[in-house]
C-alpha cells in the first residue's frame, strides 16, 4: 500500500527544509510551487547560500526534482545567474559571490554577549565587502538526545579551526553558523594570566576566568614575571602530552594591582588592543591632507572645541552666528566641522579592516583602547588649537523658534581657535573668564550660547526621553588607585555640545536619504509590548499610570518622570523606566530613534572612536561628489553585516568598561571588610537584593537567606521582597544601611549583610506573585547581576 506523505513536510521542499523555510514554498505569500517545474532565479539564489553543501548542479536538480528538458532549462539558468555575476562556479560547487563554503577555515575572533564564540572566515576577498560574521556551535546537542555524536572540538578565541558551515535565511540577510571539524592552529597571539612561579624554576600561567586554559611557563620563559604578576603571554602550539607551553611577553604588574584590571575585561572580552605592524605602518607613513582637490579654505573661520578637561583627541569643532537674512529674523546658522578621517582611512586599507574589526574605542578609568592608531586619532584627525586639519563641515540655518530651514555639507580645512575644557567654557558664560576665553566671550561663545537657547526651544517641542540616570566618574592616583568617585556636574556647555552634534546627526540621515544612499543609521525601537506591561503594572502599584497601547511616545515617560520628580520612589521609577527601554543599535534599515524622538538619525560626528561615523562619513563624500574615499560599492552591499558587526562590538565595549569599573571598585573596598556603607535597591529577585553604593557607584548581592528568619515573598510587580510573617521588607530604591562582609576583585563581586530593618510592605505586597515564596538557602552567587535596562 502507498504511504501516505509526511505533513510535516509541504509538496516540492527540499529535503531538510520546512515549508517555513526558503525552499520552493517557502512563505504563503509565494506562488504555490510544483515538483518537478524550473525554480525562479530568486529561489535557486536563496538555495544556494542556505545550502553551500548542496550546491552542484546535480543537487539542484535533485532537490527540486527536475528531469528530462527542464535539466537542460536549468542548465541554461545557470550559465545565465553566472554570466551576470550572481554566482560563481568553485570546481563543480556553485555559490553566491561573497558567501560561504560548506567547509571553511575560520578565525575565531571574540564571544559575543550570549558567550558563543565568533568567527570569521581566514582568507576573504575584499571585492566582496566585509567579511560575514559565523556563530561558532559548541555543544553536545546530539549527545543529549541520546545520538552517537563526537562532542565538538573545544576552541577560544585566536584559534583557527575548519569548520562545516550552516546558513539560514532571515528575512532577506543569511546568517551563518559553524560546528568545528578540527582546530589547526591554537590561540595566535597573546593570552593573559596570573603567572604562579613554581620553586624548581619556571611555573604555570592561570587563567583569569573559568573558561580559559591553564599552560606550563619553562624556566627560560618566565622572563622577569613574578609570583602573583598579570602577564600577556604568547602560546605555542600544544604537544600531544602535557599542558600547552607559554612565553611570557609582558608584565603588567600585581595582580593585586588596579593598573593590571582593565586588562582582565580587554582579554575577557576578546577586545583587539595591539595594532598590528602592518597597520602602524600605514599610519606612520600618512601624510597631512592637502588643501587641494576641491576641499574649502575655512580656517579664518573661529571654530573652537569643547571637550573634557583631559580629552587626548578632538574629533568636533563648533561655531555660531546670528543668521544676517532679512527673511530669518533671530535665526541662527551653526556650525559643526567633525574631523575627516575618511580622507586617511580609505576602504579595503589595513586601516580600514582594523577599524572594523575593533568597532569604536573603548574607555576605561586607566586607558583607552582607540578603534585607530595616535597617529591618526589623536594627531593627523585631531582638531588640534591653532593646526591646519581636514574636517567635513555643516553648516544649518534654523530660525528664531528652532526649525531647521536648511543645510548644506561642505569639505574644508580648518584651523581651531581654541581648546576649551566644558568648565572653562561654561565658567566664561558665567562671568569668569579666563585668558583663553576673556577674548572669545563676544565673538565666539556667547553667540554659541544663543544658538543653543534657540535649538533648545525645537528640543522642548520635541520631548526627546529626559531620563535622569547620573553618570559617576572613577578618579585615579597617579600610581593607578581608585582615589575617588565623582557625578561629574552637568553643565549647559555639555547640553550645548551634545544639541549641535544631534542636529547634525540628524542632517547627515536627511541627506543621505535625500540622496538614495544607502547608510547606517543609529535605531531605537519603542519599548515591547510585554516591557510597557511589565512597567505598566509596576507604576500602578505606585499610583502611576501608562497609556496602553502600541503607539507609545518618548512624551509619555517624561511625563511619569515628571510626577515622579521629588517623590520617594523617583530613582525607582528612573530605574525602570530605563529597564524597559530598547537596546539602540545601528542598521540600514531605518525604524527612527524612540529615544531622542527623531525620524532619522545617524552617527556622523565621531569618526576617529566610531566606525559607524566613518562609513556616514564615506557615504556624504561619495553622494556628494566631495573628492577621495568615498563609500565603495562593496561596502553599500555590505552594511547590514558591518552594522550588526559594530552593534556588537559595542555591547562588548560597554560590557568590559563596565566590569572594569566593578573590578576596581571591589579592589579598591577589599580593605574595608565589616565596614557599613550607605546604599539603595537597585535590583530584586526572589534570590536576594542588589545594593548600589551611590559614593562608589558600584553594586553587591545580599542573599535572600541572610535577611532574617522570615520566609520572603518575591513580588515582581511591586519589586519588593516581603516578610511572610512579618510583612516587613525591602523594595528597589529604598535607601538602606549594609555591611561589606565578602570581595572577589577579580570577579568585580561584593556581597553584603542588611543592617536596615525592612519596612512595612503597601498592601497587595504579600500576595504571591509568579515565584511564590523564595526558597531559604537559594541564593544566587556574589556578582550576579539583575537585568538593566538598555540604553
Amino acid at each position: 500500500m502507498a504511504k501516505s506523505p509526511r505533513k510535516s513536510r509541504a509538496a516540492g521542499v527540499p529535503a531538510g527544509k520546512s515549508s517555513a523555510g526558503t525552499g520552493p514554498e517557502a512563505g504563503a505569500e509565494r506562488p504555490a510551487f510544483r515538483r518537478g517545474d524550473l525554480p525562479d532565479r530568486d529561489t535557486i539564489l536563496r538555495f544556494l547560500a542556505e545550502n553551500p553543501d548542496r550546491a552542484s548542479k546535480r543537487d539542484i536538480a535533485k532537490a527540486f526534482g527536475l528531469k528530462g528538458d527542464t535539466r537542460t532549462e536549468l542548465k541554461a539558468l545557470l550559465r545565465e545567474l553566472e554570466d551576470e555575476g550572481l554566482i560563481e562556479r568553485d570546481r563543480k560547487m556553485l555559490r553566491r559571490p561573497g558567501s560561504l563554503p560548506a567547509v571553511t577555515v575560520l578565525e575565531i575572533t571574540q564571544r559575543n554577549t550570549g558567550g558563543d564564540l565568533v568567527a570569521r572566515p581566514a582568507e576573504w576577498l575584499e571585492d566582496h565587502g566585509a567579511a560575514p560574521v559565523v556563530t561558532v556551535r559548541q555543544s553536545n546537542a546530539g549527545r543529549a538526545r541520546g545520538k552517537s555524536r563526537t562532542p565538538s572540538v573545544a576552541a577560544g578565541i585566536g584559534d583557527r579551526v575548519l569548520a562545516r558551515i550552516f546558513a539560514d535565511s532571515h528575512g532577506s540577510k543569511i546568517v551563518y553558523t559553524a560546528r568545528i571539524m578540527k582546530i589547526l592552529d591554537r590561540r595566535q597571539g597573546l593570552v593573559l594570566g596570573v603567572f604562579r612561579a613554581s620553586p624548581e624554576g619556571g611555573g604555570r600561567l592561570m587563567p583569569i576566568d573559568r573558561r580559559g586554559e591553564e599552560y606550563a611557563i619553562e624556566a627560560d620563559s618566565v622572563g622577569a614575571a613574578r609570583d602573583g604578576d598579570l602577564v600577556e603571554a604568547e602560546t605555542a602550539r600544544p604537544g600531544r602530552i602535557g599542558l600547552p607551553r607559554a612565553r611570557v611577553q609582558a608584565v603588567l604588574g600585581s595582580v593585586d594591582s588596579e593598573k593590571a584590571i582593565s586588562m582582565i575585561a580587554i582579554h575577557a572580552h576578546g577586545i583587539p588592543h595591539v595594532f598590528p605592524d602592518e597597520v602602524i605602518r600605514a599610519a606612520e607613513a600618512a601624510k597631512p591632507a592637502p588643501l587641494s582637490g576641491g576641499r574649502e579654505d575655512w580656517r579664518d573661520v573661529p571654530l573652537v572645541t569643547i571637550d573634557p578637561y583631559d580629552a587626548k583627541d578632538h574629533d568636533d569643532a563648533v561655531y555660531a552666528e546670528e543668521d544676517p537674512s532679512p527673511d530669518n529674523p533671530g535665526g541662527i546658522i551653526a556650525t559643526v566641522a567633525i574631523a575627516d578621517v575618511s580622507w586617511y582611512v580609505r576602504p579595503g586599507s589595513a586601516l580600514d579592516r582594523e577599524a572594523l574589526k575593533r568597532g569604536n574605542s573603548a574607555y576605561f578609568p586607566d586607558r583607552v583602547v582607540p578603534m585607530l592608531p595616535e597617529r591618526i586619532s589623536n594627531d593627523l584627525c585631531s582638531l588640534r588649537e591653532g593646526e591646519d586639519r581636514p574636517a567635513l563641515a555643516l553648516r544649518m540655518v534654523f530660525t528664531a523658534e528652532g526649525r531647521k530651514i536648511g543645510h548644506r555639507f561642505h569639505r574644508v580645512m580648518i584651523k581651531s581657535a581654541a581648546k576649551l575644557s566644558y568648565q572653562q567654557a561654561q565658567a566664561a558664560i558665567d562671568g569668569h573668564p579666563d585668558d583663553k576665553t576673556g577674548p572669545l566671550l563676544a565673538p565666539v561663545l556667547k553667540p554659541l550660547w544663543n544658538a543653543y537657547a534657540v535649538l533648545k526651544r525645537e528640543r522642548n517641542r520635541r520631548q526627546p526621553l529626559d531620563l535622569d540616570m547620573p553618570e559617576r566618574k572613577i578618579l585615579l592616583t597617579p600610581e593607578g588607585k581608585v582615589d575617588k568617585v565623582i557625578v561629574p556636574e552637568r553643565l549647559d556647555a555639555h547640553r550645548l555640545i551634545e544639541e549641535f552634534m544631534i542636529q547634525a546627526n540628524v542632517a547627515a540621515a536627511e541627506t543621505l536619504e535625500k540622496r538614495r544612499q544607502p547608510l547606517i543609521y543609529r535605531v531605537h525601537d519603542q519599548p515591547s509590548l510585554a516591557k510597557q506591561e511589565v512597567l505598566r503594572e509596576f507604576l500602578g502599584t505606585i499610583g502611576l499610570s501608562l497609556a496602553r497601547g502600541a503607539a507609545v511616545r518618548a512624551s509619555a515617560f517624561n511625563g511619569i518622570l515628571a510626577r515622579a520628580a521629588g517623590e520617594p520612589h523617583q530613582i525607582m521609577v528612573n530605574e525602570m523606566v530605563l529597564r524597559s527601554q530598547s537596546q539602540a543599535i545601528y542598521s540600514p534599515e531605518n525604524i527612527g530613534h524612540f529615544g531622542l524622538n527623531l525620524m532619522k538619525y545617524a552617527h556622523f560626528t565621531s569618526p576617529i572612536r566610531r566606525y559607524a561615523d566613518l562609513i556616514v562619513h564615506r557615504a556624504l563624500v561619495g553622494s556628494l561628489g566631495l573628492g577621495e574615499g568615498a563609500i565603495t560599492p562593496a561596502e553599500e552591499s555590505a552594511l547590514e553585516d558591518i552594522a550588526a558587526e559594530i552593534s556588537t562590538t559595542e555591547r562588548r565595549a560597554m560590557a568590559a568598561e563596565r566590569e572594569t569599573v566593578d573590578r576596581l571598585i571591589a579592589h579598591h573596598l577589599a580593605g574595608r571588610l565589616g565596614e557599613a556603607f550607605d546604599g539603595r535597591i537597585s535590583g530584586v529577585t526572589k534570590s536576594g537584593l542588589f545594593v548600589s553604593l551611590p559614593q562608589f557607584g558600584a553594586d553587591g548581592f545580599i542573599p535572600v537567606s541572610t535577611l532574617g528568619l522570615d520566609y520572603y515573598i518575591y513580588d515582581e510587580a511591586h519589586q519588593a521582597l516581603t516578610g511572610d510573617r512579618t510583612g516587613l521588607g525591602y523594595r528597589l530604591g529604598d535607601a538602606v544601611e549594609v555591611k561589606l562582609v565578602e570581595v572577589i576583585p577579580l570577579a568585580g563581586s561584593m556581597r553584603f549583610e542588611m543592617l536596615s530593618e525592612g519596612r512595612k510592605m503597601p498592601a497587595g505586597t504579600k500576595s504571591f506573585h509568579k515565584s511564590g515564596k523564595t526558597r531559604r538557602g537559594g541564593a544566587k552567587k556574589p556578582g550576579t547581576r539583575p537585568p538593566r535596562g538598555k540604553r
